[in-house]
């Protein structure tokens, strides 16, 4: 190719890849609905777009490369410890049954239908295990189905792409120990890449452990830190032995998120968009390199494996793995209908299925096309199905505002009981003990753990929260958390006004609308419950009561929407306004 040809070719693949996620987010449709057909189309319909002739033979180790920083990123968010009790029960069930019959029925499947060999179909059924959050999590947030429901398939989601990794990469180099004679020496292959592979992720974390915990690195170069670690050990460890850099990734983004003494920042934007960015790129130069004719004689069996799946394997990992558990049938059979597959199958895909063709392994070149029919068809099948499926179940969340007040001060609490009392299910935080003890014995829910584990996008996408409120007496935290959380959570998020445009080192300089208006800051607020007043919900209609100020409107449907310094809303028959009376002994009229 000519220079010009490779400037166009990559410039459309960029463009291709961040015009395509940015039409999904558009129509909060999975991005895959959208990168998987238009990568197919624009490698069939010009010849710029083919990464193979773009990269020659670079073109799979850079593949390698970046499926070993997604695995990274998600090794990321295995924080052990969240996972517990019920939770982990279904969801350690739902890894290793998954992993079990999956592998089983769909090699046991492919090996006639696809007309493979017993090691293609097993690679293939390896590279099919996993689903990933970058699917599930886009489904989950356009069906708000209960929250248990959400963390389970949120956890078997984030949990299985680096399990599926690590499968995918035993699995490969079993594939290709099979090539040696003799038992002894197919298995010394294999367990020399399993090492390769797990003393590279260690020797990894180990150096990242040490940089970031001993050495101050600002929140850009400790990204940049872990970008050029992530890659340069899985480079060295597929030097050292092919494809064992996905292991070494996994294990490192483990090992990062579990060691003791060590604060990953909570925000990372470099590095979210950097995987944003490699996974478009990714899925069209892969969904490029598809061929129509590749896919001539590949399309009916592979659906017919995707119904397998689907259909029967599925729903029995889902029965199998709530069996004995309190979880209702119907969160059962929705589990049963949730399991999608995504990058990390079609970036494995391609990296494994090249190399196995070579090795001339009988069937190899059916494994890419297998596996982009089963991610196409199970993403629009569950993206087409899944909310009214859930809504049959009866397993949608409520559609009601679920807020969650930051602060334990009482007037907050009082607050936070006349939100509950207009139906919302309302949700606490409060870092002080004694405004813990406050929050529960006014029986109101408590959320677990840190703040940023409650408040973050990983916390409010866990338990459903809609919207954040900071009434906490930190006027400069308020300030700092909402410019946190506004990337974060979908919902509103809004703090107290400081009680002077001067107060606080950094809360005048945050923007954004603040709460209430009217002079109505938390010093003011915490005076007037002091002296009596207190918030109260009722019925709107027939103005407001004389002395009483507008805090915030529940629609009938659930929707709260508060005044602000900005905005106020007008109440409409059949709403449910929060006001706050008037100091006790005040004269109203």
């Amino acid at each position: 190719m000519t220079a010009d040809q490779v400037f166009v070719g990559i410039g459309l693949i960029v463009v291709l890849a961040v015009g395509s996620q940015l039409l999904a987010s558009r129509l909060r449709i999975p991005a895959l609905l959208v990168l998987l057909p238009v990568g197919f189309t624009a490698g069939a319909l010009t010849d710029n777009v083919d990464p193979e002739r773009l990269l020659g033979s670079s073109f799979s180790p850079l593949v390698s490369l970046a499926v070993a920083v997604i695995l990274y990123d998600a090794g990321l968010g295995l924080e052990l410890k969240r996972l517990k009790g019920h939770t982990r029960r279904v969801v350690v069930r739902l890894l290793w049954l998954g992993t079990l019959l999956t592998v089983v029925s769909a090699a046991l499947f492919a090996v006639p239908v696809l007309d493979m060999s017993m090691r293609a179909a097993v690679m293939l059924a390896a590279i099919l295990v996993v689903s990933g959050p970058t699917v599930v999590g886009p489904l989950l947030n356009f069906v708000r189905p209960t929250e248990r429901l959400q963390r389970v398939l949120i956890w078997e989601g984030s949990l299985i792409d680096p399990v599926g990794g690590i499968l995918g990469a035993l699995v490969f180099h079993g594939v290709l120990a099979g090539d040696r004679p003799g038992f002894g020496s197919q298995l010394a292959g294999f367990s020399v890449s399993t090492a390769v592979g797990v003393a590279g992720g260690a020797v990894g974390a180990g150096v990242l452990w040490l940089l970031l915990r001993q050495v101050r690195l600002s929140e850009e170069l400790a990204t940049s830190v872990q970008l050029a670690a992530v890659i340069g050990v899985a480079a060295a460890c597929d030097a050292l032995r092919d494809d064992t850099g996905l292991i070494s990734a996994v294990v490192m983004g483990m090992a990062m998120a579990n060691l003791p003494g060590l604060d990953l920042p909570a925000r990372r934007p470099f590095f979210d968009t950097l995987v944003s960015l490699i996974i478009g790129l990714l899925f069209i130069s892969i969904s490029a390199t598809v061929t129509p004719a590749s896919l001539r004689h590949v399309v009916l069996p592979s659906l017919a494996l995707v119904a397998l799946l689907v259909l029967v394997t599925r729903p029995l990992v889902a029965q199998l793995a709530t069996l004995r558990t309190d979880v209702p049938r119907g969160e059962r059979w929705f589990i049963g209908w949730m399991a999608p597959r995504g990058i990390v199958a079609a970036a494995t895909a391609s990296t494994f299925s090249a190399e196995l063709v070579d090795h001339h392994i009988a069937g190899a070149q059916r494994i890419l096309p297998a596996t982009f029919v089963v991610i196409v068809a199970t993403v629009m099948l569950y993206g087409l199905t899944a909310f009214p499926v859930a809504r049959r179940l009866g397993v949608l969340r409520p559609a009601r505002s679920r807020p969650l007040l930051v602060g334990g001060a009482p007037w907050a609490v009082n607050l936070a009981c006349a939100l509950r009392s207009a139906g919302l299910d309302v949700l606490m935080w409060a870092g002080a003990d004694r405004e813990r003890a406050r929050i529960e014995e006014a029986g109101l829910k408590l959320a677990p753990g840190e703040l940023l584990a409650s408040a973050t996008g990983a916390g409010a996408e866990l338990e459903g929260i809609t919207g954040v409120l900071l009434l906490t007496g930190e006027d400069d935290f308020n300030a700092l958390a909402s410019v946190t959380l506004r990337e974060n959570v979908e919902g509103q998020v809004h703090r107290l006004a400081a009680p002077t445009a001067s107060h606080g080192v950094v809360a005048p300089y945050t923007g954004g609308e603040a709460l209430f208006g009217g002079g109505l800051t938390g010093p003011e607020l915490a005076h007037r419950y002091a002296a009596g007043a207190r918030a109260v919900a009722r019925p709107a209609g027939g103005g407001l009561p004389a002395g009483h100020e507008l805090l915030f409107v529940v629609r009938p449907d659930g929707g709260l929407v508060p005044v602000t310094d900005a905005r106020t809303p007008a109440p409409e028959p059949g709403d449910t306004v929060i006001l706050l009376s008037p100091p006790a002994g005040t004269l109203t009229r």
